[in-house]
């Protein structure tokens, strides 16, 4: 899609990127500045996931349309090494690493649509949206 922002994840540097590319989304698209603070705080939990277990891989941005609603889509993919169990992933407290566990479930909270396809050996995509209220 034209309207697409994609941003390369590689580095911290990047999810700085991310974050300040989908907070300025957020704001041409008519979000709150709230808002656009927990779309930039989602990013940056994925963005983040991304550089942990994957090592490199891309967040795209968009503009997104339901019915008479618009927002904001983000979709973050990797080739990493996938998600064994997006269930458990999803549940607060779950971790794998030395985290805290709030990457995903916090995400489930701030976005209104979470979506996650995985295979294992193979990546990970992660899409989510919020809408303009």
């Amino acid at each position: 899609m034209e309207d697409d922002i994609r941003v390369p994840i590689a580095s911290d540097a990047d999810i700085v990127i991310a974050r300040q590319q989908g907070r300025s989304l957020a704001e041409r698209l008519g979000f709150a500045a709230t808002d656009q603070t927990i779309i930039a705080t989602a990013i940056s939990e994925v963005a983040r996931n991304i550089i942990k277990f994957a090592k490199r891989g891309e967040v795209i941005l968009s503009p997104a349309t339901k019915s008479v609603s618009h927002g904001i889509m983000v979709i973050a993919r990797d080739q990493g090494p996938g998600i064994a169990d997006i269930h458990l992933a999803l549940q607060d407290g779950y971790t794998t690493g030395n985290g805290l566990g709030m990457g995903l479930p916090g995400c489930k909270r701030l976005m209104d649509e979470i979506e996650i396809k995985s295979e294992i050996g193979k990546g990970t995509m992660i899409m989510m949206k919020k809408w303009v209220l």
